[in-house]
């Protein structure tokens, strides 16, 4: 499992026009699946993304995590996260987990991030072609994947 993670001071998803979601401060959090993530995965994940300390303190020091400051959180499925691009000129998404593998995992962490975090969880449309908007705050992003821990 593997997600962009962005500190944004707001961010939203329109679908066909029309605002689907739409968050003030807090995370945008763009998720790739790949065939061999499971529920521990998405357990792993999630307490990182919330627990992470990304925003800024009294002082102007990342201390706060997004349950900290009672940020939002908005997370968007994105299989292209897995695209190659080692050979030719059109990435391959063969790592990328198929619908009906990632579904129910998008879903599962859509949950767990509602648990961990104490807070509703904005999402996008599974499968749906999306435009996100965001305020990149700070900017902060980050790569996570949780078959390489680093």
């Amino acid at each position: 499992m593997r997600v962009v993670i962005q500190c944004v001071s707001e961010a939203s998803v329109r679908i066909d026009g029309q605002i689907y979601s739409q968050i003030q401060q807090g995370l945008l959090i763009l998720l790739g699946i790949e065939h061999s993530d499971t529920e521990k995965d998405v357990e792993w994940i999630s307490k990182k993304i919330v627990n992470l300390r990304i925003f800024s303190d009294e002082n102007n020091h990342m201390n706060k995590s997004v349950i900290d400051i009672k940020g939002q959180l908005l997370v968007v499925s994105q299989f292209t996260l897995y695209g190659k691009t080692k050979k030719g000129n059109r990435p391959s998404f063969i790592n990328a987990a198929p619908p009906n593998v990632a579904m129910p995992l998008y879903q599962a962490l859509v949950k767990r991030l509602k648990v961990d975090s104490q807070n509703k969880i904005l999402t996008g449309k599974f499968g749906a072609n999306m435009q996100v908007m965001l305020c990149n705050d700070g900017p902060v992003t980050l790569i996570i994947d949780s078959k390489n821990k680093e």
